[in-house]
């Protein structure tokens, strides 16, 4: 049996393994996401450099999908954390909105070490057999690792935020609790509380004494892998955590339930994740990001 906050990500329609293709980093989506949906947002490259880039992080060569405009520098940064389903053709498209509004936008693939979870055709596979696996501490390695290069490749350190969906919202919150000099950070979907493993030691609320940053957090109150109990929760630990995070604020969209942002999915909720996105834009801006 999956855990709920594992069983809710599952999309409950058939899929005909055929209709996926797996290509390079950035296309494509998961064979265990399938089939996806025909109101797919696809975002165009003109006047960006966009596409697969390396980072070195200890002794593995990271790949990540990057897109910012072309030809400029000193780019504010923004680095999109992937869903549990890793860097996939939504998760470039996203970074491809963000640096269409001025950012270097870059998704490291944060699974590359433990293996790829386009091959797998379940979700119960796919946690099993590689998100169990991957430690956290590996994780915010990997992003300090990407900070450093994006000041190298055209960004400005001083203006970098983090932006992360599912999965990748559990670790947004990790990474503003790891890395002061992040500007910003939005989690979409992102669990706060949990299992302590090897793997996962501690959850966002055991480190809200770190916290440095503010966060925008970004709920649905149908998402039944995140109990609107462990929000209220976190919101009292950030109150009564490091006056740098206190700035944190929750939106929690009453009729949305977990990935309302992916729009390559049946849970999809086009007015919730455009109102959402304009607030991360905001969120981003008025933090000294953009």
């Amino acid at each position: 049996m999956l855990k709920p906050e594992v069983d809710s990500l599952v999309p409950h329609v058939p899929f005909d393994r055929r209709t996926f293709i797996k290509a390079a980093l950035g296309s494509g989506f998961a064979a265990c996401v399938l089939p996806v949906s025909a109101q797919t947002i696809h975002t165009d490259s003109e006047g960006l450099e966009a596409g697969e880039v390396s980072i070195k992080s200890g002794d593995t060569q990271v790949p990540a999908y990057r897109a910012q405009p072309k030809g400029k520098k000193h780019l504010p940064v923004i680095i999109v954390v992937h869903e549990i389903f890793g860097v996939h053709e939504h998760i470039a498209d996203v970074c491809r909105r963000f640096a269409k509004r001025g950012y270097l936008a870059i998704a490291p693939n944060l699974y590359v070490r433990q293996g790829d979870p386009t091959r797998y055709q379940s979700m119960q596979q796919l946690n099993e057999q590689l998100v169990s696996k991957v430690p956290d501490s590996q994780v915010l390695a990997d992003l300090d690792a990407t900070f450093k290069w994006a000041g190298e490749h055209g960004g400005d350190v001083n203006k970098v935020g983090i932006n992360g969906f599912c999965w990748g919202g559990r670790i947004t919150w990790l990474y503003a609790e790891h890395n002061p000099r992040l500007k910003a950070a939005v989690a979409w979907y992102g669990r706060v509380v949990g299992d302590q493993t090897p793997m996962t030691p501690a959850n966002p609320i055991d480190r809200v004494s770190d916290l440095q940053v503010p966060v925008l957090g970004l709920y649905g109150r149908q998402d039944q892998s995140i109990p609107q109990e462990s929000l209220e929760q976190m919101k009292q630990a950030v109150a009564q955590g490091p006056q740098a995070g206190r700035g944190a604020q929750f939106v929690v969209y009453d009729d949305a339930g977990h990935a309302f942002f992916a729009d390559y999915r049946p849970s999809y909720r086009q007015a919730d994740a455009e109102d959402g996105w304009r607030r991360a834009l905001a969120w981003f801006k008025d933090h000294g990001v953009a």
